[in-house]
């Protein structure tokens, strides 16, 4: 089953793209809830490039690593990507208002409830 995940940013294209593809600012906001936090991150943008991040708990209980390999980008547009058996595609789409919706749509896992995977 496909998951969709949305979220609007009040800021220019260029640094939504940045902050989503710049190992520098995704830790600064990739977490999944307020006790979690991205420890570090390593993104190659290009078309079979690698990517990886860190997620830990922040009372240092657990952790798990997040990777992939990316399948297409489309600067300012889109980043389909591939992890494991599962794909994802993030599309960015700037809007009238100064707004950007960015959507992911991922294919969902069975270990966790699909409330904890949105």
């Amino acid at each position: 089953m496909k998951l969709t995940v949305e979220t609007r940013v009040a800021a220019p294209i260029e640094l939504v793209w940045r902050a989503y593809t710049t190992p520098a600012d995704i830790v600064q906001w990739n977490a999944a809830s307020d006790d979690w936090h991205t420890t570090s991150a390593s993104v190659d943008l290009r078309e079979g490039g690698q990517f990886s991040s860190r997620m830990e708990a922040k009372n240092g209980s657990m952790g798990f690593d997040f990777a992939g390999t990316y399948a297409k980008i489309v600067e300012h547009k889109l980043i389909a990507y591939t992890f494991g058996d599962r794909t994802a595609e993030v599309e960015f789409a700037p809007g009238p208002d100064g707004v950007v919706t960015v959507q992911v749509r991922f294919d969902s896992e069975e270990t966790h409830s699909i409330a904890q995977q949105q």
